[in-house]
């Protein structure tokens, strides 16, 4: 599938996987001597290594995309190389898209083959729509017929992704479990078929906590093997992927190095991590919990966020007056419990913190 440009020539704010990795995808299919299924670019084994990093016999450092457990990728991977669909459950946050996009694209080299769940979304997002003009003038015809990502998948033996698919209406969800059961996508206005060829598969991603969520029907559950993609386990691999990702997004914005800002990372996580268990780090100290989902996605916000305030506004190094309004929009999503929540500890937890009064003071005047 060819990319689409910009029309400008100039850089892409945010490249596919595919593209801003793609050194790293040419170095694995070098290196790769293992069998590879139909139609992949990668065997599953360098698959799993372009996901969790590694260093290649060439010396090529292959950086991880996914912090967590290996079994969970080899499972992922796994799960792909056979005629099951792959769905990455989760809370918010925990990194599905990420994992998707990075799946496809080392499986198929391309992560572009996406149908975005909304609300709104309609069953020809799924199937196949119609170029009308082309339709009136002439009637149903292949040339008429507009395919879908999934279908263009099926048709190629590519890897077609479903984003939020909990989100989607669920008399359209069910659209997939012919494509997902018989492998098959019929087209009764051209009395046609498409057959999906070997190489061929979906990635779904989904969550159950936000709101506006459509469950799936035990029919269509029953064509994914469900990988559940859990949060971060100790604040120092959270740590580790909020920097990781704040740094990939930093040099795209050109701002400055994550180094220098690891203290306030860190101080974000706590918060977050603290707030979203109701305990504190060392246990001593229960506290409550606001509406929010505080996921490591939004400490990657919150910090890249105030990295663009300390690079503009300030001396280019993370501080805590940076990441305080962060803090604070990301907590307080109900004015009126979630505030109370958060003034609760911060005079609970923060203000006896030792090292923490900077922050204590740059989050009480925010607050205030």
């Amino acid at each position: 599938m060819s990319k689409p440009e910009n029309g400008t020539g100039a850089e892409a704010l945010r490249p596919h996987a595919e593209d801003a990795f793609a050194h790293e995808l040419k170095a694995l299919a070098a290196a790769d001597d293992r069998p590879r299924p139909t139609r992949w670019k990668l065997s599953p084994w360098a698959v799993a290594t372009y996901l969790l990093g590694g260093t290649l016999d060439d010396g090529t450092v292959i950086t991880p995309k996914y912090v967590g457990p290996r079994r969970i990728v080899e499972v992922a991977v796994t799960t792909l190389a056979t005629d099951r669909a792959l769905l990455l459950l989760g809370v918010p946050g925990t990194a599905k898209t990420w994992v998707s996009e990075h799946l496809a694209a080392a499986v198929s080299g391309d992560s572009t083959l996406l149908v975005q769940g909304t609300a709104g979304t309609p069953e020809e997002a799924i199937r196949y729509g119609w170029n009308y003009a082309r339709l009136l003038a002439h009637g149903p015809s292949r040339e008429a017929l507009v395919p879908s990502p999934v279908m263009r998948a099926m048709a190629d033996g590519m890897t077609a992704r479903v984003e939020e698919l909990t989100r989607i209406p669920a008399d359209v969800q069910d659209t997939l479990i012919t494509v997902l059961s018989e492998k098959t996508l019929p087209i009764p206005e051209l009395g046609e078929e498409v057959q999906a060829v070997r190489g061929f598969n979906l990635i779904a991603t989904a969550n159950d906590r936000d709101r506006g969520v459509n469950e799936l029907s035990s029919a269509l559950r029953r064509r994914f093997n469900t990988v559940v993609l859990p949060l971060p386990a100790t604040a120092d691999a959270e740590v580790d992927i909020v920097a990781r990702r704040v740094d990939q997004m930093g040099r795209a914005l050109d701002l400055p190095a994550v180094p220098e800002g690891l203290e306030e990372i860190r101080r974000v996580v706590t918060v977050f991590r603290e707030l979203r268990d109701g305990v504190t780090d060392d246990g001593r100290t229960k506290v409550k919990s606001p509406s929010g989902t505080l996921s490591t996605a939004e400490a990657i916000s919150v910090v890249t966020n105030g990295l663009a305030l300390a690079a503009h506004f300030g001396d280019g190094v993370l501080r805590p007056s940076d990441v305080a309004a962060g803090i604070l929009g990301a907590v307080v999503r109900d004015p009126a419990a979630d505030k109370v929540v958060w003034q609760e500890y911060l005079e609970a937890v923060v203000r006896e913190r030792d090292g923490w009064k900077d922050f204590y003071r740059a989050c009480r005047e925010v607050t205030a």
